[in-house]
């Protein structure tokens, strides 16, 4: 679906847009999503095991717009890069910017720009420039009415400056509304960690 505000694609990093609610807040295991293969994961245990994990990939999709490759080629393509590692347990670490920065921009020719000190004065003006912005933001923004538990740890994708502040696509939104949401920046930046990846616009 094609957001109405900023017209960037909005997408989930979960197959069935209508179970993130019960994988994410629920404990559904992503294992059950009858769509698991539309992901392009080699099985339902890939998808399981990676999906949480791609709120990044999700969001380059997005910026890649339409005819981008499946969520579970650029996690593949990441990966290759170096983009995302795991331990001697088995633990997926990532998405590492510098290498995942590296990746699109001589992969898929998108001019991807790590910033490791991000005020949002300086996130205003890079979306005024035209470009977007994968912001480090803690996933409880999808709960913008409560208090912040902390800030990073997934990725949205920051699209337009609005009057009311700040449009954003979150992978990890239950409903149609925190899916493509906007909000004061003051809000945002209760959740947000102060760091990203800007890319061009769509």
């Amino acid at each position: 679906m094609t957001c109405r505000t900023c017209r960037v694609p909005v997408q989930t990093q979960f197959a069935s847009p209508g179970l993130v609610g019960a994988i994410v807040e629920e404990g559904m295991d992503p294992a059950g999503d009858p769509r698991w293969a539309e992901s392009g994961a080699a099985s339902p245990a890939d998808y399981a095991r990676w999906a949480g994990h791609l709120c990044g990939m999700t969001c380059l999709r997005m910026a890649l717009g339409t005819g981008a490759p499946s969520l579970f080629a650029l996690r593949d393509g990441a990966l290759a890069y170096g983009a995302y590692t795991e331990d001697a347990d088995g633990v997926i670490k990532g998405l590492i910017y510098a290498p995942f920065a590296r990746y699109v921009s001589e992969v898929h020719g998108l001019d991807a720009v790590v910033h490791r000190e991000l005020s949002p004065a300086a996130v205003l003006g890079l979306l005024d420039e035209g470009r977007t912005v994968m912001a480090s933001v803690h996933h409880g923004i999808r709960h913008p009415e409560r208090p912040a538990p902390g800030r990073g740890g997934h990725l949205v994708l920051l699209t337009a400056r609005t009057e009311d502040g700040v449009h954003f696509h979150n992978p990890s939104g239950t409903t149609a509304g925190t899916r493509a949401a906007t909000l004061p920046v003051p809000v945002l930046e209760r959740f947000f960690a102060g760091r990203g990846v800007s890319l061009p616009g769509a």
